[in-house]
């Protein structure tokens, strides 16, 4: 390989860490590649005048000239005005919602300018449902055969497992979409190795093009400064991230309350928390704080670096997945977790990238729903922080290194030097 300093186009749809779990997890991968040894430029559209220390960031500019925009202005009016939305029937008859049009478009025309990179990689990072730098770089055929697509759920939405699975306004235009990724796309990345191969089961045509590059850790951000209401004496379960729907924390709740009931004397030093955004529960929580002191949840938002911080000095973080067969995700908060160092309680279905990864035999996990075992092994865990909290950790060099820039820059150069073989065939 040429001893040359690799260059690598990042196109991201956000890098403000406030707004998704999925930007937090693509500022910490874009921070890991050029802590690799990358050369990297990013250009971004997330609309705010950000910046990532030591890389240079360009935003792409939204088009507010086009008929696009013009016509999203008047969906956004007639929904103000008269509480009818019409993007269910936008997104039935072309896929996307005109919002989202005019903004791949404009993500595309911001790259179609760029004159002064040439680079060897071109990754793109999206959030949520959304891929818009995806839909973007199918416009630019010139970056094709470098590059790499990186998948972070299932797409389209009817692809998700049970129970996550719904079937979106417009689902057969965004397969289509998600068909030509599969089609142009030099390579596709995931976070998991689970999803990767979930993915080539709906698109055959993603097989042979995948790498896996899980999220990162990012040691950058840290916050010793705890809220008012954490008790870092007591011996806490700390769930972090939003609830949804399917993630029901009631079975975990009547464990705790049934794990206080062997143990009275936990009652004055243990603590169960949820940190994030509202959710479909919050009124079911009330009740349960009514019976549960112990139990607290928060009343919305928690910046970022708090939630490091709850995660640095809670006894145990906790993983909740849906009631499933199968869950192919690796949460944007996993890496946080190992960070932590503290063990990992996860809650989910034997076939998940998380149990994978943590080992058949790993101790502390259960299925959501088994309120038994997950009693006992919270006891377990008590007694073990009631002997010695200190010794309480997760010790896992193996998924720190995973985790890791180093083991991120040996993929991403195994990729470069296929790629380098392939052009001089």
């Amino acid at each position: 390989m040429s001893r040359r300093k690799r260059k690598i186009l990042i196109v991201v749809e956000s890098i403000d860490v406030e707004d998704s779990s999925g930007s937090k997890a693509n500022v910490a991968l874009i921070k890991n590649i050029c802590k690799a040894g990358f050369k990297v430029v990013v250009y971004h559209y997330t609309h705010k005048d950000i910046h990532l220390e030591g890389i240079r960031c360009i935003a792409l500019k939204e088009n507010r000239k086009s008929l696009l925009f013009f016509l999203s202005r008047l969906e956004r009016y007639i929904r103000y005005t008269s509480k009818i939305s019409l993007n269910i029937y936008i997104e039935k008859l072309f896929g996307f919602s005109f919002t989202y049009l005019n903004d791949k478009n404009s993500i595309a025309s911001g790259l179609g300018k760029i004159q002064d990179f040439n680079p060897d990689l071109v990754i793109t990072l999206s959030k949520g449902a959304s891929f818009r730098p995806h839909h973007a770089l199918l416009q630019l055929p010139q970056y094709h055969p470098k590059w790499m697509a990186y998948i972070h759920d299932p797409y389209p939405r009817h692809s998700y497992p049970r129970p996550y699975d719904y079937v979106e306004p417009g689902h057969q235009q965004k397969r289509n979409f998600f068909l030509k990724v599969a089609e142009k796309a030099g390579y596709v990345a995931y976070p998991s190795k689970m999803l990767a191969e979930w993915m080539e089961s709906y698109f055959p045509l993603l097989k042979g093009k995948s790498v896996i590059i899980p999220h990162q850790l990012n040691h950058e951000i840290r916050n010793d400064d705890l809220p008012d209401f954490f008790n870092k004496k007591a011996f806490t379960i700390l769930h972090a991230g939003a609830l949804l729907g399917a993630r029901n924390p009631f079975f975990l709740i009547t464990a705790f309350q049934k794990f206080l009931e062997k143990f009275p004397e936990a009652k004055e030093n243990s603590q169960l928390f949820f940190i994030g955004e509202q959710s479909n529960y919050i009124s079911q929580f009330s009740e349960f704080k009514k019976i549960i002191p112990q139990l607290y949840s928060s009343d919305g938002y928690v910046p970022y670096s708090t939630v490091l911080a709850l995660q640095q000095f809670t006894s145990v973080n906790l993983i909740l997945e849906a009631k499933s067969s199968i869950s192919p995700f690796l949460p944007g908060k996993f890496p946080h977790c190992i960070m932590a160092g503290k063990p990992i309680f996860l809650l989910g279905p034997y076939y998940s990238e998380c149990k994978r990864l943590l080992g058949i035999d790993y101790p502390y996990w259960s299925e959501i729903d088994d309120v038994d075992k997950i009693s006992d092994i919270i006891s377990s865990l008590y007694l073990q922080w009631r002997e010695n909290p200190a010794e309480l950790r997760l010790k896992r060099p193996d998924l720190e290194h995973y985790l890791s820039a180093k083991h991120l820059k040996e993929t991403i150069e195994r990729l470069l030097t296929i790629y380098t073989r392939r052009e001089l065939d």
